[in-house]
């Protein structure tokens, strides 16, 4: 009895204090949660610090409250909240300048175009952009190009020789575990099948590839040299022979400083007229999201609707990383039907996804279209599915450097049976009613039958897309079907064969939507969805923290993982880019 009772008293008191504990956790996450909205009181003479060196994307919590407890190897910052806030440090007498941090930003160059757009824009407030960095890619030397003064320490690396496109393919992997990819599409460019059946890139992928690369580096390369004062035979000169040490960048103007962290803050403090012995007053940007805000927000009774389409096309509700074809078509419900929203812009950045999504998504923007202009704003990618949104919009606004088109249809089926009966011994064995009954079957050979079934169904699509397409840029369907076959063209390219209007950011798509409005003289922009709340995230975090350590654990294999899971997740008929170009 003793020892009964001796048990009781350990369970109970192990209880009390696991319940203890659990109580002081749950008090710590309410007051990290609850401690992140008050407004911040800026400092005279502060400098904002960017720091560029997360993922960017469309929208993005600019703090998370929640770090101390998932710990993340892939943090994100919102390019929404990198614009607004630009914006109103350029307003604020408390702010200096800006002190940008790039090292190695992940983003497309698109994204990156916007963002150094506005920072442009400051400049043009007689304040001052300074940047550092231990080293800079390609992509932050772009942005950082920008700046009054870019230092680098003399044991620092630029990396300034050009753009490359690196595809990975995937054949070798498949042949080794056993998998067949069963392809269907239309289309001689349309490559976005071409790493599941080859090792290498076909002539035609090679030609457009090349095409776009070329365009947007006749974009980037152009802002780096007005903003360097090189002329573009000599930039042109130093991507071809790269420079090799920090002082040779400086000779050859690419940066204005070989120096140290302290020697750049030594002159920061000059800049703003410091002593030495003064400490400089940073604020960064999760902490300048919650300062006074000095932009005029505008008549919330005329709005213009942004509504954020990021990530890959799905079915259904989707998730933060996707744009689910529900989720999309309920925000964009609400804002054709809210009498306060005057006009609607979509933000759209994706390499496509399910063409079935994309067609219920293209349907509800004929029926907004019907009640108040629909404009479309691209981001880095508005490509395949991507463009079967923007088609249907009223006007289409892309950046130069957005990448898009790719207007075709392709269909994937993965046979799986010699993966199934010779590596794992796995069988399997079936009984119709009829002779299609188990159609298309991953674990068995496709018959002709079934397999023309799926290439007309493909046929069909593409049709639907190039007709659905050259209805909304009012072209003849030949015409289009000339610039399509699933090619990929930048926004530049685009404008020039008619498949966009205007080339701008999505500031410019907002303003000529406003105008077409008739409201541009007062109107305020609201963003959707919107950003989630953080017991949301919460959540979410805890739902996906074993996805994650098996990531970590995985380490660069974790990006095959997440190409082969997008494979068996898809809809069976596809109108997207597969895989992620990688422009380095």
């Amino acid at each position: 009895m003793l020892q009964f009772f001796k048990y009781v008293l350990a369970t109970v008191a192990g209880l009390f204090v696991f319940a203890f504990f659990s109580f002081m956790i749950m008090i710590g996450i309410a007051s990290v949660l609850a401690g992140g909205d008050s407004q911040v009181e800026v400092k005279p003479n502060s400098i904002l610090k960017l720091d560029l060196n997360q993922q960017i994307i469309e929208n993005a919590p600019t703090e998370d409250p929640l770090e101390m407890l998932f710990s993340s190897q892939n943090p994100k910052v919102g390019l929404v909240d990198l614009k607004a806030a630009i914006a109103n440090a350029k307003l604020d007498p408390k702010i200096e300048g800006i002190y940008i941090r790039a090292d190695y930003p992940m983003s497309g160059f698109s994204s990156l175009e916007e963002l150094r757009a506005a920072l442009v824009d400051f400049k043009s407030s007689g304040k001052f952009v300074y940047s550092y960095g231990d080293v800079m890619s390609e992509k932050a030397f772009y942005v950082n190009s920008m700046a009054d003064r870019i230092f680098l320490p003399e044991t620092g690396d630029i990396e300034f020789n050009g753009l490359a496109a690196e595809i990975t393919f995937l054949k070798g992997l498949f042949e080794k575990i056993g998998v067949k990819p069963e392809i269907f599409r239309v289309g001689e460019f349309k490559s976005a099948v071409e790493p599941l059946i080859r090792t290498n890139m076909s002539e035609a992928n090679k030609l457009q590839t090349t095409s776009y690369l070329n365009s947007i580096a006749d974009d980037i390369y152009g802002q780096i040299a007005e903003s360097r004062s090189i002329s573009r035979e000599e930039l042109n000169v130093i991507l071809n022979n790269p420079v090799g040490s920090v002082e040779e960048a400086k000779a050859k103007k690419l940066i204005t400083d070989v120096a140290y962290f302290d020697e750049f803050e030594a002159a920061l403090r000059e800049k703003i007229g410091l002593d030495e012995d003064k400490k400089l007053e940073f604020v960064d940007l999760a902490e300048y999201r919650n300062a006074k805000k000095l932009v005029k927000e505008g008549d919330r009774k005329k709005r213009v609707a942004v509504i954020l389409a990021q990530g890959d096309i799905v079915s259904g509700k989707g998730d933060s990383g996707s744009i689910g074809a529900q989720s999309f078509i309920d925000e964009l419900r609400k804002s054709a039907e809210d009498d306060k929203v005057k006009a609607i812009v979509l933000r759209i950045n994706s390499p496509g996804g399910s063409a079935l999504a994309s067609d219920l998504m293209w349907r509800e923007i004929q029926l907004a279209k019907k009640k108040k202009p629909v404009y479309a704003s691209m981001g880095d990618y508005a490509a395949s599915g991507g463009y079967y949104m923007a088609m249907g919009c009223d006007t289409i606004v892309a950046n130069p450097s957005t990448i898009t088109g790719s207007i075709g249809i392709f269909g994937i089926l993965l046979n799986t049976q010699e993966l199934m009966n010779n590596k794992l011994g796995i069988t399997f064995d079936a009984v119709e009613t009829h002779e299609h009954a188990n159609f298309a079957s991953s674990v068995s050979p496709i018959p002709e039958s079934e397999r023309a079934m799926i290439q007309n169904s493909v046929n069909a699509g593409y049709e639907r897309f190039t007709s659905k397409a050259a209805l909304g840029r009012k072209m003849k369907l030949d015409d289009l079907k000339a610039i399509a076959s699933g090619r990929v063209w930048t926004g530049t390219q685009a404008k020039e064969n008619g498949l966009v209007d205007v080339l701008g950011n999505l500031n410019d798509a907002i303003e000529l939507a406003a105008k077409r409005a008739g409201i541009e003289e007062d109107y305020s922009v609201r963003y959707y969805p919107k950003a989630k709340t953080d017991i949301e995230r919460f959540l979410e975090k805890i739902s996906g923290s074993a996805d994650t350590k098996l990531k970590q654990k995985l380490g660069a294999l974790a990006p095959y993982l997440d190409e082969t899971n997008k494979l068996l997740e898809m809809d069976k008929v596809q109108a997207r880019m597969l895989g992620d170009v990688e422009i380095q």
